[in-house]
């Protein structure tokens, strides 16, 4: 069973979920603020709030390499344990990438980055060996 193809769809909805953290909050709920949700993240939001935005706008970022990753290294005829061990790194990674983000735990946060780029990478790395 390919897990891989349900990472991509996860992470595919982790940058929604940051976004609900960041509107969270009774002052977005009893305002007129979902009239314009870009002014409100870019312009009211702040502290973890705000870095949960951030890390919604990174997660966007990390999804279009990730997917055709997993997509490309399975048509390549990868191992697909190798593609699902693979993947698995790239999401826990993108999870405690958000978590790191919002906790303003910034070298961290950096360092799983990096972690998730080098799963990222190892997929097309395992397609171009396949």
């Amino acid at each position: 069973m390919i897990l891989a193809y349900w990472f991509v769809l996860a992470v595919a909805i982790l940058p929604y979920l940051l976004i609900l953290y960041a509107k969270a909050t009774k002052e977005f709920r009893d305002s007129d603020y979902n009239k314009n949700p870009r002014e409100y993240e870019e312009e009211r939001l702040s502290g973890a709030r705000k870095r949960a935005h951030w890390a919604h706008l990174n997660g966007f970022e990390a999804f279009p390499p990730f997917a055709a990753g997993v997509i490309i290294a399975r048509a390549s005829g990868a191992s697909v344990s190798t593609i699902n061990l693979i993947a698995g790194i790239f999401i826990a990674c993108r999870v405690i990438h958000g978590i790191l983000y919002i906790a303003d735990l910034d070298k961290l946060r950096s360092l799983v980055w990096f972690g998730g780029l080098a799963s990222m990478i190892a997929l097309y790395v395992v397609a171009g060996t396949a």
